[in-house]
């Protein structure tokens, strides 16, 4: 099965991809990539972060891949990740901050995420994991804002524990009731909807303000 966008964003055919291209250490190295890219580069906001996660949790469930090692490395992945994108923001911190305003660009948007990272930053960087798109842009913003690394990289690893972790047991548990096999897709298109939900909530919020 050729590697496209097709298979990229859906989870059950991107794990069926890994899995039979790659076998032992192989196909844990390429989970491990897709995680960090979807953390860590901004062009990997595509990937199907929550889905994906509750998708390996039911593989392991039918014993393809083995849960424990699974949750360890992709909370590597995850962690990795975002400490790159963090570094990509800090170094294109300053130079964002030295340009001018314009039109399409004020630099005290910058300063007040910078603010609001201070202030808010555990939350928000835990929060981000839940919600696709935000989760990869978030650690870079704080590298922008110039969030003090010693108290990004805390929150960072919390928040990787506890997405990883639940979303994989998620699948683990759910994966084997015979509704949710039955209805696979079905509880993949509502996981992504319930991820999206607070995001869209936001939107709806900011709007009526």
């Amino acid at each position: 099965m050729p590697l496209s966008i097709s298979t990229l964003i859906h989870p059950r055919e991107l794990v069926h991809f890994v899995t039979t291209l790659y076998s032992g250490w192989l196909a844990y190295a390429a989970l491990f990539a897709i995680v960090f890219a979807e953390t860590g580069l901004l062009v990997g906001f595509f990937l199907p972060g929550d889905s994906l996660l509750f998708t390996l949790g039911v593989v392991c469930a039918s014993g393809d891949l083995n849960l424990g090692v699974l949750i360890g490395l992709l909370i590597a992945a995850a962690v990795i990740g975002d400490t790159t994108g963090y570094l990509l923001g800090r170094g294109a911190g300053p130079a964002i901050f030295s340009r001018p305003k314009s039109r399409m660009f004020n630099p005290a948007h910058l300063r007040e995420t910078q603010a609001f990272y201070e202030k808010h930053g555990g939350k928000t960087l835990i929060y981000a994991r839940f919600v696709p798109i935000i989760r990869t842009f978030a650690p870079f913003v704080a590298g922008v804002g110039n969030m003090a690394y010693s108290r990004f990289i805390s929150f960072s690893i919390f928040g990787g524990i506890g997405w990883i972790t639940f979303m994989t047991l998620l699948g683990y548990s759910l994966g084997q009731v015979a509704l949710v096999q039955k209805y696979f897709d079905l509880v993949v298109l509502g996981i992504i909807a319930l991820s999206l939900l607070p995001a869209v909530l936001q939107v709806m919020k900011a709007r009526r303000g």
